[in-house]
């Protein structure tokens, strides 16, 4: 099992419909992110959010173009977190057969990881 860190920051976020959804319980957004270390290029995400302090969720679909060492690739993943009085849980994961170049064959599970050297996203590769 291999595991590594991408360094990332959003670059942009627009908010976005969500045909069909009455009301302000669910919102969403198409975000985009600069990766910088690890894998050096960009994202882009729609992520769906609802909910409010101190309980809310979201679930976020990422299409990652970028280059490992140079070689020149993109991978899908998929990754949410659920945020409440009781605690907080995360999840995340490579969508197997989505990748092209050095992400071709990935498969495993990703965390965002907030740190004092700014946010990044560990992949976690079986």
């Amino acid at each position: 099992m291999a595991s590594f860190t991408a360094r990332f920051t959003v670059t942009a976020v627009d908010p976005s419909d969500l045909p069909g959804v009455t009301g302000d319980w669910a919102s969403a957004l198409r975000m985009r992110k600069s990766y910088t270390d690890g894998i050096v290029g960009d994202a882009e995400l729609h992520f769906v959010f609802s909910g409010e302090e101190p309980s809310r969720g979201y679930l976020a679909v990422e299409r990652i173009t970028g280059s490992i060492d140079g070689v020149q690739g993109e991978v899908t993943v998929h990754h949410g977190a659920l945020q409440h009085p009781g605690g907080e849980s995360s999840f995340g994961y490579v969508i197997p057969g989505t990748g092209s170049g050095p992400f071709v064959g990935w498969e495993g599970d990703v965390a965002i990881s907030h740190g004092e050297d700014g946010t990044s996203m560990v992949f976690t590769l079986r």
